[in-house]
């Protein structure tokens, strides 16, 4: 075998291997999403918290997990079985992909300004329709699991809470927001907690927080709810994330580049006659 045939054979299994690899995390990936949809409680119980937007984060999995089997097999059957057009399609799609993520990241330096107002619009929307339209729960559960991950309250405030009509209260002392709100670590006097109406409590281990339902809790006027909004959170999230959030994303782009220039490397170089590079070797 010439050094050609062999850097060909040597390309044409480390392409397929890769997309090997890509395919069984896809299959895991949509195994987990459905998992979710079926069996929430299970779910629940394995990641130790009882409020999660599941709906969303469920179809999201399964979605990406079709998609990631999806192309990795075009790599697998192209790579392995020596076809162009596969290779060709294989090529086409990771492109496509690249322009895509290319075309946000540009958008989203350019446009935050316009995004952030976007973004406030639809949070300021889903805090004041709260609990009066049941199509968008998801959205509501999604808002309540930023305010616990991120410890914040309302989008600017907590005030963006007390003024939602549907969580009026008659009560002259108290207000009622979501117990994603609810400062656990704010007090441990037991009179105080026997006002919050929490559901249920369950740890994900000895340091854990406890974990929130979507259930209202009735808390004292500007008391026991985290006092930062969330906007601030988020800012500080991202500034602090930000070379985690920009490593991926290179990584995710060279793992593309790296993908394509196999893909038509292999694709360019395999001879015309059907017994190329030796395929039972």
């Amino acid at each position: 075998m010439s050094a050609q045939d062999s850097c060909l054979s040597f390309t044409k299994y480390l392409l397929f291997v890769f997309n090997l690899f890509f395919f069984v995390l896809g299959s895991l990936i949509f195994c987990f999403g459905i998992w979710i949809l079926v069996d929430k409680t299970s779910f629940v119980s394995f990641v130790g918290l009882s409020f999660l937007p599941l709906q969303i984060w469920s179809k999201a999995l399964a979605i990406s997990g079709i998609l990631t089997m999806g192309l990795a097999l075009l790599g697998c059957v192209g790579a392995l079985k020596e076809l162009r057009c596969l290779l060709g399609l294989y090529f086409g799609i990771l492109l496509l992909l690249f322009v895509t993520q290319i075309t946000l990241g540009i958008l989203i330096s350019t446009q935050h300004i316009r995004l952030e107002r976007k973004v406030k619009d639809i949070v300021q929307e889903t805090i004041q329709n709260y609990r009066t339209d049941p199509e968008k729960s998801a959205a509501e559960e999604s808002w309540e699991y930023v305010q616990f991950q991120l410890r914040c309250c309302g989008w600017n405030s907590p005030q963006d809470w007390f003024r939602v009509p549907s969580l009026s209260s008659n009560m002259s002392e108290a207000y009622r927001v979501p117990c994603s709100c609810y400062n656990s670590s704010a007090t441990n006097d037991s009179a105080i907690l026997d006002m919050i109406s929490l559901s249920q409590f369950s740890r994900a281990g000895p340091l854990a927080r406890p974990g929130y339902s979507t259930d209202l809790c009735v808390v004292p006027a500007n008391s026991y709810t985290y006092r930062e909004g969330c906007e601030r959170s988020l800012q500080k999230w991202l500034h602090n994330n930000l070379i985690s959030i920009v490593g991926i994303c290179l990584g995710v782009g060279l793992l593309e580049l790296s993908f394509m220039a196999l893909s038509i490397f292999l694709c360019r170089n395999l001879d015309q006659v059907y017994d190329r590079l030796a395929r039972y070797r």
